[in-house]
């Protein structure tokens, strides 16, 4: 299973992870950045693995679980510069990014249109802006809550934009995708219901789920981290829904319509 070193990833493993939640099935964590796990899943390197929801239109014999997504309720990646700019400005600017397979650069894609995107490690995307390596950066995970308000101003909520552009549907953001080469059906379904228990036992158990998920706080005090969690690990979280599947399938209907996107996207959830 390759899932993210962020939080809101390792929230919902605590049931596994700590034995809490049984099974037969024996899980082995892959852990690394969204965009790595985009590419292995390219390759079908992991039975199981989290997946930016953009790089799915590009998967092969994948199918999506219901449990373990993130979907911003409102709010979601946002586009931060030295100082204001506009949105002429934002699609002549040079725009640090998280990878180009991720949710956040096909929402920013959706919002400005082509823009020159240079990719950087998440992390160091607030640097980049700050050393004016890029004029502004798409931030994602918890730097769109703890940014540094005296060096930054947030020019582009994509969350608030997605919001108003299609009615108030979530923001589909991250969603795990089984193997269908390397996982048969039953697999598949046993796993997809041991997470949506693992992740049932830690919205149980709330404050043991994030002290776990400490480890991965990258310098941020317990009540941020939180506040992170509680953002992305939610209702869609346990079970995306029609509602959460027709948020990625518009997603991807504004791409194809748009040009980014070359065909339409079936999009299966188990």
């Amino acid at each position: 299973m390759g899932h993210t070193p962020d939080a809101d990833d390792a929230f919902m493993f605590y049931g596994i992870t700590s034995g809490k939640v049984k099974s037969d099935l024996t899980v082995n964590h892959v852990i690394a950045d969204i965009e790595t796990l985009n590419n292995k899943a390219l390759r079908h390197e992991l039975d199981v693995t989290a997946v930016s929801a953009h790089a799915y239109a590009y998967l092969e014999d994948h199918a999506i679980l219901k449990s373990g997504g993130s979907f911003g309720l409102g709010y979601g990646p946002i586009v931060i510069a030295k100082s204001e700019m506009t949105m002429d400005q934002l699609r002549r600017a040079r725009i640090a990014i998280p990878g180009k397979m991720t949710s956040a650069y096909l929402l920013l894609r959706l919002a400005i249109g082509n823009f020159d995107g240079k990719e950087k490690p998440f992390e160091t995307i607030p640097e980049a802006v700050y050393s004016g390596e890029a004029d502004a950066g798409l931030v994602i995970h918890e730097s769109q809550i703890v940014y540094d308000r005296a060096k930054f101003v947030n020019v582009l909520d994509l969350g608030r934009w997605w919001s108003e552009s299609t009615g108030g549907l979530p923001v589909p953001l991250g969603i795990n995708v089984a193997s269908l080469r390397l996982l048969d059906k039953q697999a598949v379904h046993e796993f997809s219901e041991l997470f949506t228990k693992s992740i049932s036992y830690g919205l149980a158990h709330v404050d043991d789920a994030v002290e776990f998920a400490m480890q991965y706080a990258r310098g941020q005090p317990k009540e941020t981290i939180t506040k992170f969690v509680k953002m992305y690990v939610n209702d869609f979280s346990l079970d995306m829904g029609i509602l959460g599947a027709h948020a990625i399938e518009k997603m991807f209907e504004m791409a194809r319509k748009n040009g980014v996107l070359g065909k339409d996207i079936v999009v299966s959830v188990v």
